[in-house]
């Protein structure tokens, strides 16, 4: 073999390697499905105010009383649903600007209004940069309310709504390590989780021209699964564009929320707790929400200001994992705080309820991949006449109205 020959061999070999190495290299990246097949079995007591034909409960309905005083909300109900069932793609891709690349899409079929139920919809979907001290993720994902390394595990899919925040939006979240230490700064806008208000749900975030923002700082001691944390969050929404009368509007309405959070693991025990103030909760899900300050409608072009609906709520969870068994309990209490100004038109979730509480005790039975699990839930709101509410949205008086569900849930992971 002469000399050109054996160097034309010889490159053609390295070409075939790099190809190979190549290929390779490539098959280490990509998607990866997992997911579950969850069906849930559920009886009330009586009427719900609830989601997707009740799978997502808040609370029981108020007393309705026909012409001779019977109750018609004091009804049982009973379904079965496998709508949360989920499917999960973990992306994986090569360096890029000096980080380590990766990306998440999952949906569910628990649709995107009541009318939709058993249609695929969006839950998460981003892509992350991660370098040694810092992450960027960029998309759709949790509130940075909802503590996604500290939330209620409970069975039901209402994850513990209305004392948890609770929502998904499109979001630019950097995150910032400096040990134990993470710095969280997120812009965000509303999506399917909106506001209440004269406008459409989205329209009213977006015509203010700015994203709502959140601060959370969270602590993670060194080889522990223990997290303490706090944040703040700001949003700015403008209800209306044009007034009923026809006359341009750029009045806006500002919130300001603050949590405090902590989970402590102790072997097979972990306990949870978060603490909640918020301003405006509709968009996660919470009582209340905002309304027009009395005595600001201009009688001519009908514009008008805007005052938040007050609110706090706190919940906790403990709970035991066994090899073969898990066993806890949640419990949540919220309150309506009313306004610091005299309120005219609400736009709000439960304006009428003084305060919600639930103890929720549940039981599951794993092997493998396959759960089976009871939750028992009694949730009691007290609803207000509205004789016993002032216009500061301040309660005198209210009747509780309690529910009990009893909830089976059948899982299996993939």
């Amino acid at each position: 073999m002469n000399f050109k020959n054996l160097l034309f061999t010889s490159t053609l070999l390295i070409m075939c390697l790099t190809s190979v190495y190549a290929q390779q290299e490539e098959k280490k990246f990509g998607i990866s499905f997992g997911g579950f097949v969850k069906t849930d079995v559920f009886y009330d007591t009586r009427q719900t105010v609830n989601a997707r034909e009740g799978h997502f409960c808040f609370y029981p309905e108020n007393v309705n009383e026909d012409p001779d005083g019977n109750d018609i909300n004091a009804t049982p109900n009973f379904n079965m649903l496998s709508i949360q069932s989920r499917l999960t793609g973990q992306i994986t891709g090569p360096d890029a600007f000096g980080a380590k690349t990766s990306g998440l899409i999952e949906g569910e079929f628990f649709g995107t209004a009541n009318g939709d139920v058993n249609g695929f919809r969006l839950r998460h979907a981003f892509v992350k940069l991660k370098w040694e001290k810092s992450e960027l993720l960029a998309g759709h994902s949790w509130h940075p309310l909802f503590v996604a390394s500290a939330f209620p595990e409970v069975l039901s899919f209402n994850t513990g709504v209305p004392f948890q925040p609770f929502s998904r939006n499109p979001q630019l979240k950097y995150t910032y390590k400096a040990g134990g230490l993470n710095l969280i700064v997120t812009a965000y806008t509303l999506r399917e989780f909106a506001a209440a208000g004269p406008g459409t749900a989205s329209t009213i975030q977006r015509n203010a021209g700015m994203p709502n923002a959140n601060f959370t700082m969270t602590y993670v001691p060194a080889e522990s699964k223990n997290i303490f944390g706090l944040g703040v969050d700001y949003k700015t929404l403008m209800p209306e564009m044009v007034t009923a009368t026809g006359y341009k509007t750029n009045t806006t309405l500002s919130s300001l929320s603050a949590t405090i959070f902590g989970k402590v693991v102790m072997n097979k025990i972990t306990w949870k707790v978060q603490g909640l103030y918020a301003q405006n909760a509709f968009d996660i899900f919470g009582i209340g929400g905002y309304a027009q300050k009395a005595g600001t409608i201009d009688a001519i072009t009908g514009i008008v200001e805007y005052t938040n609906i007050n609110t706090g709520s706190a919940w906790t969870e403990l709970y035991y994992t066994g090899e073969k068994y898990i066993a806890g309990v949640f419990a949540g209490y919220t309150m309506n705080m009313g306004s610091s100004d005299e309120m005219a038109t609400k736009y709000a979730r439960g304006a009428n309820i003084a305060y919600v509480y639930r103890v929720a005790p549940r039981f599951a039975l794993v092997q493998g991949k396959t759960t089976i699990g009871l939750e028992i839930e009694y949730t009691t709101a007290a609803y207000a006449a509205a004789a016993d509410i002032d216009t500061y949205g301040k309660f005198t008086d209210s009747e509780d109205v309690s529910n009990i569900r009893a909830l089976v849930s059948f899982i299996y992971k993939f």
